[in-house]
């Protein structure tokens, strides 16, 4: 699944590409996606100016004119295309057409992705957004935010982490990346965050985020930027899916075994036993 800085990556896109632009027709081949696209989505959509774009979490946010938000979820498997051809793609789904012959098309082979419209004043109280956790890349978010989430929670700080109600947006690979540039260990509970821990993790976790943006995310499978080409952060991770391989200034090394790979909450997570301690 596209995890922050893919979703950012693709909003950026359709920033430049589309707003401003006003939709002269939207195409729903498909409404059943994992949840039903509104039956009078292209009704409502339908010239309206794109005023501009806001990402929350793994949510991307087209406002329109008149008070009214497009919200995108990527699912498993969607992308945006920019400028897709006339001729309909393959689990092409949806296709807003610009009045300039500017074309978005959203395609989801699996259809675990998501269009839905809300009133742009209620953005944050939409279902799927309320209750959110704070974006780890603006200023509401900080070493006591992580402190204050973790107080009596004792389970691990991977899983912790990956609570969307904690931190909005963070997904497996960079939560991965993060704990292992702090130098924490996945299985430590949460409860035992220290302030300097803290400190370092919440430094960690803006930095590989800022750092994968300006790689363009990290391309897995189905993942390609909106103009269709890769991300190229996948060549920057330092644990994630390095199983075996040493990591990066292992203080254990040369005798340290590698990046070890664990299950937790049904999901892969790469780590050094070296560098990343309990304790």
């Amino acid at each position: 699944m596209p995890e922050l800085p893919e979703v950012e990556t693709v909003m950026r896109g359709m920033q430049i590409a589309l707003q401003n632009g006003t939709i002269k027709e939207a195409i729903v081949r498909r409404h059943d996606l994992r949840w039903r696209i509104p039956a009078d989505f292209s009704q409502t959509i339908k010239g309206r100016r794109i005023e501009g774009f806001r990402r929350r979490g793994k949510y991307i946010l087209m406002r329109l004119s008149g008070g009214m938000s497009i919200i995108w979820h990527l699912g498993m498997s969607g992308r945006v295309l920019l400028d897709s051809p006339t001729e309909p793609l393959l689990h092409e789904h949806v296709v807003l057409i610009l009045q300039d012959g500017k074309r978005c098309g959203y395609i989801d082979p699996r259809r675990f992705g998501m269009l839905d419209i809300v009133p742009t004043d209620r953005e944050d109280t939409y279902p799927l957004l309320a209750g959110m956790g704070p974006e780890p890349l603006e200023s509401d978010f900080t070493f006591k935010t992580l402190l204050v989430a973790s107080k009596n929670r004792r389970m691990p700080i991977k899983p912790f982490l990956l609570d969307q109600k904690v931190v909005a947006g963070l997904g497996n690979i960079y939560v991965c990346e993060a704990l292992f540039r702090a130098g924490i260990a996945p299985t430590m509970p949460a409860c035992n965050l220290t302030a300097p821990k803290a400190r370092k993790l919440a430094q960690a976790i803006r930095d590989v985020l800022e750092e994968a943006i300006e790689a363009g995310g990290s391309s897995l499978k189905d993942y390609v930027r909106p103009e269709g080409g890769l991300g190229y952060f996948q060549h920057a991770w330092r644990v994630y899916g390095q199983t075996g391989k040493p990591c990066s200034n292992c203080p254990g090394a040369p005798a340290c075994s590698g990046v070890q790979q664990i299950t937790q909450a049904g999901r892969s997570t790469f780590f050094c036993p070296q560098r990343q301690k309990n304790g």
